[in-house]
């Protein structure tokens, strides 16, 4: 059969995205030639305008399309607590939740050997300037519970120790509705770590 070079470009472009294998990427393209006009050009002006009107918040590093971010504007929000978040993703969850009327920092990332991400490629800078002004009582730190996210979060407690601040870590343990027989002891024992009085 003949090659179509366009959808096989739209193919390997879609299978750039995160959690997209070839066979996917190959059903989106093929799902998008039986779009309307309408809705094609309504797709590919939101990923152009993607690129052209988001950008990154110069006081927390989060997303946003205006000067500052929503949050940073936001007069009633705690000034005094600072949750550093490793992805703008991680800052929706978060208030998605509802739980948290703090302030955010966003460091763009975590340190990686594997990914070649050290601490020059991270928001960190900033962040130091934000706890100099003095406004900032408690950090605290919520970057994954992975080996970089840990490696981060060790890095940025002993760099903000001197501060003046309190450093606090997210605690991390059994989910709601778990059972305790299907985790994993690391779990369990974060679990341990994490209790509090009741």
């Amino acid at each position: 059969m003949e090659k179509i070079k366009s959808l096989i470009r739209l193919q390997e472009s879609l299978a750039k995205l995160p959690s997209v294998g070839k066979k996917s990427a190959e059903r989106m393209a093929f799902a998008m030639l039986e779009m309307s006009d309408d809705d094609l050009n309504e797709f590919s002006e939101a990923i152009k305008e993607l690129k052209e009107k988001i950008h990154f918040c110069p006081i927390c590093g989060n997303i946003t399309e205006d000067e500052e971010c929503e949050i940073c504007k936001d007069e009633s929000r705690d000034r005094t607590t600072l949750m550093v978040v490793s992805n703008p993703k991680d800052v929706i969850a978060f208030e998605n939740a509802e739980g948290y009327n703090g302030l955010y920092h966003v460091l763009g990332g975590t340190i990686s050997i594997s990914k070649g991400k050290g601490i020059e490629d991270l928001n960190i800078d900033s962040l130091l300037k934000r706890v100099s002004e003095g406004e900032i009582k408690e950090i605290i730190l919520a970057t994954n519970p992975t080996i970089d996210g840990e490696t981060t979060a060790l890095y940025l407690a002993k760099l903000l120790e001197n501060k003046g601040v309190n450093i606090t870590r997210l605690a991390y343990g059994l989910p709601m509705g778990g059972n305790l027989d299907y985790a994993d002891a690391l779990t369990l024992a974060k679990a341990i770590e994490g209790r509090r009085k009741i």
